[in-house]
């Protein structure tokens, strides 16, 4: 079962956000918060509730800027989050992206546009609005050794991982295709994360895709 938390504070367009996730999943289920102390409930049991993926707004009641995304971040990394934002210029684009959402949707985006964000983050892409203005230009020669060493410091179960990550696969695939448990790739993913120096596993599968890792 595919799980969703929308955490957003308008009823009528966590309503739209259940309509997008209806056409794209047969087996789901969804679960709403209308404030981000709702949402950090949910996250802090998200070793009960599973969740696949957060649909969140940056303006709801507990939430200044992006502090939310941050809290939520930070209790679970594992977790992918989308920011769904009516204000969406290239700088808070870019800073969602910075602080750890693994996508940026407007929502002045149709439905269609909505499902094809979700699908594209659920893939293992990173999705936003304006590729060229949020993404920064190719990385320095100095600073791309820097991240080959972090890399490095990689077990071989943290590299596997990585690489599952990085070809867009849930923590439940990675889990059955690796035969460990979901806590165990819960566990890898905090190592990775510590060890690339990166605050989310979009930015460690941004990362990695810098390297050519994971690429067939």
């Amino acid at each position: 079962m595919f799980r969703v938390l929308i955490a957003d504070d308008h009823p009528l367009f966590r309503t739209a956000l259940r309509q997008v996730i209806e056409s794209l999943f047969a087996d789901y289920e969804i679960l709403e918060a209308g404030t981000l102390d709702e949402a950090s409930r949910f996250i802090d049991e998200a070793e009960s509730y599973d969740i696949d993926l957060v649909l969140l707004d940056l303006q709801m009641p507990g939430s200044s800027g992006f502090s939310g995304l941050v809290s939520l971040r930070n209790a679970a990394p594992w977790v992918p989050i989308i920011v769904v934002s009516a204000t969406s210029s290239d700088d808070i684009v870019r800073s969602a992206i910075t602080y750890g959402a693994s996508g940026f949707i407007p929502k002045s985006f149709s439905k269609e546009e909505i499902g094809v964000g979700m699908t594209r983050v659920l893939s293992g892409d990173v999705f936003v609005p304006y590729p060229d203005a949020v993404f920064p230009p190719p990385r320095s020669s100095a600073l791309r050794a820097d991240s080959e060493e972090r890399l490095a410091a990689l077990t071989h179960g943290e590299l596997r991982v990585l690489d599952l990550l990085a070809k867009g696969k849930s923590n439940k695939i990675i889990a059955y295709e690796l035969g460990i448990k979901e806590s165990t790739v819960k566990a890898h993913i905090t190592a990775i994360l510590r060890k690339l120096k990166v605050h989310s596993r979009t930015q460690a599968v941004l990362a990695a895709r810098d390297l050519s890792f994971g690429r067939s």
